[in-house]
């Protein structure tokens, strides 16, 4: 287990519909209000870094950046277990000014990572079949990313706080209901058989910004 002085702080930030999704069946994940995207960005300010699962950045191609906020952009941390990560991206096409971590493994292509190093981020080979989280963030701890922030998505969302790696988590209601049993809830993954297992959250604040409503919780 990755104790609580060999990994970073960490934020777990995501928006959701009424009903629990972060996305449709179509793969829609515009969820956030214009004011909650530059809330959001005002929070990447404050963090030494973002993480990431492949699936967000294939699916949204974001650039993880807080250019609707003034204050330095963080780091980028992706979990892509193949480096299935697309060259012709908008991540990969900003490394020289925004610094990116693949955290991968042994099923990686060899080729691939060197391409990827080439173009200026940093591949690392955590494990053979399935990215080592713990070392994840014992390594970025030690390289001085004090603070971290998970967009997502919902199996990363699962890794993390399954393995009791996240202290905060905020969440975004916004007033939509979009149904879908195909549709990315926040959190997939496995799941816990019990509701007693479930993690356990202690509410520290609530803010209301039009028919948006933005809860803030300590993981206890």
């Amino acid at each position: 287990m990755c104790t609580a002085r060999s990994r970073p702080y960490v934020i777990l930030n995501a928006a959701m519909t009424l009903d629990g999704k972060i996305a449709t069946i179509a793969r829609d994940s515009r969820i956030s209000s214009r004011k909650d995207v530059a809330r959001v960005h005002r929070l990447r300010t404050k963090v030494d870094a973002i993480l990431v699962g492949i699936n967000t950045v294939l699916v949204d191609d974001p650039l993880l950046t807080a250019r609707y906020s003034d204050g330095k952009n963080p780091a980028r941390v992706i979990v892509d277990s193949r480096a299935r990560i697309k060259l012709v991206s908008k991540i990969m096409s900003s490394c020289d000014s925004v610094p990116k971590i693949i955290a991968t493994t042994e099923k990686a292509s060899r080729s691939k990572l060197k391409k990827i190093k080439s173009y200026g981020a940093v591949p690392l080979i955590l494990g053979k079949s399935k990215v080592d989280l713990a070392k994840l963030l014992a390594i970025l701890n030690d390289s001085g990313i004090k603070k971290l922030l998970v967009e997502g998505g919902a199996e990363i969302n699962w890794s993390m706080l399954s393995q009791r790696f996240v202290d905060e988590v905020m969440v975004t209601i916004a007033p939509r209901i979009v149904g879908g049993r195909n549709a990315v809830t926040l959190v997939e993954g496995k799941g816990f058989a019990r509701i007693s297992k479930g993690i356990k959250l202690k509410l520290s604040k609530a803010t209301k910004s039009g028919n948006e409503v933005v809860l803030f919780y300590k993981v206890v």
